[in-house]
């Protein structure tokens, strides 16, 4: 290393031990003063701050009919939400004063040490990542660690509070008896607990001001109406509503000292588990334990070992973020700690939970799946035999799903220990990428392999399979909890390429399928998706945080990874998008966020026709055509309507049309469209597509036949085989001379005599009737128009 680098290494050094004082000094001052008062006022005023703040960022520089802009982490999460842990590890740390006083003044000296110790944190994740020269993620390893040390300062993984209960439901009934048995309540019960939990904090203070201003306005009304003072109308209301009164105080509690935290009052949980789930007050002895990082946000948070806290008789969830993940894995290991003996059963079980997941959650978006489990076969290689998870086929896609039932998030620093931080996730992802190797190999290594169950200790076939059947193969590594943001950067681990050299590894979490499954209800939908995100998988030296971002990604560009890779071919070195997630994350807030509507990529309404009609029928092959349909861009998709409007409201006077569309694209279309009631004439069918297939770029045509009625009704559709013909020949001269005529047609109109503004589709000009209106939309007849 030169004299130069020495001396910026060194600079390097120097700032870290600086930054990492600063933030230990921080960090004792911010714990004299929370323990230095009221925790329950405390919480109140955080609380009550956050709430604040959030109200503002939405009413603030906003035009009606403009939409919100994304509220800023910095502003709406980070700020309380670093607050609010440390707050946690205080209160779990230290034994309570005798005698203590809230002061704002304090809070307000809280708010800024926090953010000095937050800031600080962000530039030690930088000074200690840049040294980095190499590791685990290759050449991106130093951009990773910083993104790891961030990720564990700033951001607890991307939830959606609504969606608790709907987790904890399925991940905790496989130990539904044992749950009964050992706390009294099963997992629906549980689950239900851990939504009303997180519902409180996300809407118990506007529950609580409702509530406040129902028992105002029946105090006033009884002012008006017996013509007394207030505090005469206050008594008279208290004594005739001694429940809503108790109510009255409740939501007081909650406005002003923390309530909506007190899990207590807000759940059915019982105490047993509540008492597992938390510390009391003093117990944690790790985290400002003398040495090095002591205090800072470096160590391990205790509110990642457990969730809750006691305070007084009550059980309060000061940290909301926290409730999913340390409260899932604090939960399972109290259990096992109080049933040693379940281990066996509870792994056994874990596994059975996780390897039917993809497939139990995607039911609808896998119809008629053959969803094979624990899957043998014979290494070609080794000639072991080897086994796989969960194999799905759906029409031509494939999906190999290798489920990993353990934690997926390491409680491990990413300050103090990287590697270990990293080889956790690596041994997640690793090892499902290898198994999933390992059948990729097998089915590319003959036309056609069998595939064994293991029963009584033999292996007995049950099917065999063909790789040249599917056209999308996709290897998923599947945990129960996310990973994020690691999960997202694996794909830049230098063992992990795409398999066969063409199929990217995807990384997923059961907490993602629960939002797939909603934003992506049609397997078109999924399918497609899962099509893009493979191929992101793929791309290295492009990145999006995590799946939400992903799936925003998609709803909005579409094939954004396409755009991705071409900023990469325009010289970027890197890319990374931000904030992709923001619509996806608003369709999850509010009461009524069931109803929707969710968003979704825009098609013309007879596009959507045309897909509702291939997801109608579920014909072999219809996953491909929905798949070249739903590649095309906003323009593609407008003029594919235009045309199927237009020959359709033809069939009137023709009882078939056709035309092809896109024909200097890689996925040309095909497209019959016959009138409803009418026999196909298939040998006329299969001629022209074959004539159409010789005028595309590369022969390969994806044929769709359209049954259709003029006034707008897609009775069914389903794709057909195009065939390339061979050589001329005498057999195939009728198929030749009818693409001369295709072609002829089509260079006649490729100088059209009308403005721009009404030039149509070069895949329209060459089949459109002459008195039939132009396919370019004039509105004139096409004789007088592009057919002159």
């Amino acid at each position: 290393m030169t004299e130069t680098g020495n001396n910026a290494e060194a600079q390097r050094q120097e700032a870290a031990a600086s930054l990492l004082n600063d933030m230990e000094t921080a960090a004792a001052r911010m714990r004299e003063l929370i323990v230095g008062m009221p925790p329950q006022d405390l919480l109140g005023y955080l609380y009550a701050q956050y709430m604040l703040k959030a109200m503002s960022a939405q009413n603030v520089g906003m035009q009606p009919e403009e939409p919100p802009e994304p509220a800023q982490p910095d502003d709406l999460i980070n700020e309380n939400q670093f607050l609010l842990e440390y707050v946690h590890a205080v209160l779990a740390s230290d034994p309570p004063p005798e005698e203590v006083a809230f002061d704002e003044a304090k809070c307000a000296e809280l708010y800024d040490t926090s953010r000095k110790l937050r800031q600080n944190a962000m530039f030690y994740a930088m000074a200690t990542s840049a040294d980095t020269k190499d590791g685990a993620f290759g050449p991106d390893t130093a951009d990773i660690e910083y993104r790891a040390k961030a990720t564990w300062v700033l951001l607890r993984g991307n939830r959606y509070q609504v969606l608790e209960g709907e987790f904890y439901q399925y991940v905790l009934a496989p130990h539904d008896d044992l749950l009964k048995e050992v706390y009294g309540v099963g997992a629906d019960d549980i689950a239900a607990g851990f939504q009303a939990m997180t519902d409180s904090t996300r809407s118990g203070h506007s529950d609580a001001i409702l509530n406040m201003m129902d028992s105002f306005d029946a105090v006033h009304a009884i002012q008006d109406e017996q013509g007394v003072d207030l505090g005469k109308a206050i008594k008279i209301w208290a004594e005739a509503n001694t429940g809503q009164l108790a109510a009255a105080r409740s939501a007081m509690d909650d406005m002003f000292r923390g309530g909506v935290a007190n899990v207590s009052r807000h759940t059915n949980l019982p105490a047993e588990l509540l008492a597992d789930l938390s510390y009391r007050r003093g117990e944690e002895v790790e985290f400002f334990a003398a040495g090095s990082h002591t205090g800072t946000p470096y160590r391990t948070l205790p509110a990642r070992k457990k969730p809750l806290i006691l305070l007084g008789s009550d059980y309060y969830a000061i940290d909301p973020c926290f409730t999913r993940d340390a409260g899932y894995r604090a939960l399972l290991f109290n259990l096992l700690q109080r049933k040693p003996d379940y281990k066996a059963a509870f792994n056994e079980r874990q596994k059975a939970m996780s390897e039917a997941a993809f497939a139990d959650i995607l039911s609808d978006q896998l119809p008629g799946a053959r969803v094979f489990q624990e899957v043998y076969y014979r290494d070609p290689i080794t000639k072991q035999w080897s086994e796989n998870d969960t194999l799905i086929l759906v029409d031509d896609v494939m999906y190999l799903v290798e489920a990993k039932a353990g934690a997926a998030a390491t409680i491990a620093s990413p300050a103090l220990d990287f590697g270990r931080h990293a080889q956790s996730v690596q041994d997640l992802v690793i090892k499902a990428y290898k198994q999933c190797e390992r059948l990729f190999k097998y089915l590319a290594s003959a036309d056609e392999v069998s595939l064994y169950h293991s029963e009584g200790g033999k292996y007995v076939e049950f099917a065999r399979i063909r790789q040249s059947d599917y056209r999308v193969m996709v290897p998923i590594g599947l945990t129960v909890e996310s990973f994020s943001p690691l999960s997202a950067y694996c794909k830049e681990l230098p063992q992990i390429v795409p398999l066969l050299g063409r199929h990217g590894f995807v990384s997923l979490s059961i907490d993602d399928l629960f939002v797939l499954r909603r934003l992506l209800p049609t397997p078109g939908q999924f399918a497609h998706y899962m099509e893009v995100r493979q191929a992101m998988a793929a791309l290295r030296r492009a990145h999006l945080f995590d799946e939400l971002d992903h799936l925003g990604a998609y709803l909005k560009k579409n094939r954004f990874d396409e755009d991705m890779a071409n900023q990469l071919k325009e010289g970027a070195d890197f890319v990374m998008w931000d904030g992709m997630s923001f619509e996806v994350d608003r369709s999850f807030e509010g009461e009524h966020w069931e109803a929707g509507p969710f968003p979704t990529q825009a098609f013309p309404d007879e596009v959507l026709k045309l897909l509702a009609a291939l997801d109608a029928s579920r014909s072999p092959g219809w996953l491909l055509a929905e798949s070249r349909i739903r590649d095309l861009g906003e323009d593609g998709r407008n003029n594919l309507a235009a045309m199927l409007a237009q020959l359709r409201k033809s069939l009137n006077q023709n009882p078939a049309r056709y035309f092809l569309f896109g024909r200097d694209v890689r996925t040309p279309l095909f497209i019959w469209m016959q009138r409803s009631g009418d026999n196909i004439d298939w040998q006329k069918v299969n001629d022209k597509a074959a004539a159409a297939a010789l005028l595309t770029a590369g022969g390969s045509v994806t044929g769709i036949m359209v049954v259709a009625t003029s006034g707008g009704t897609y009775k069914t559709a389903y794709t057909f085989p195009v065939n390339m013909p061979g050589p001329r020949s005498e057999d195939n001269a009728r198929i030749y001379d009818e693409a001369d005529r295709m072609r002829v047609r089509a260079a006649s109109h490729a100088a059209p005599r009308v403005p721009a503004a009404r030039q149509m589709p070069a895949s329209a000009r060459f089949n459109a009737g002459r008195n039939d209106p132009c396919p370019c939309g004039s509105g004139i007849k096409f004789k007088k128009c592009h057919g002159r």
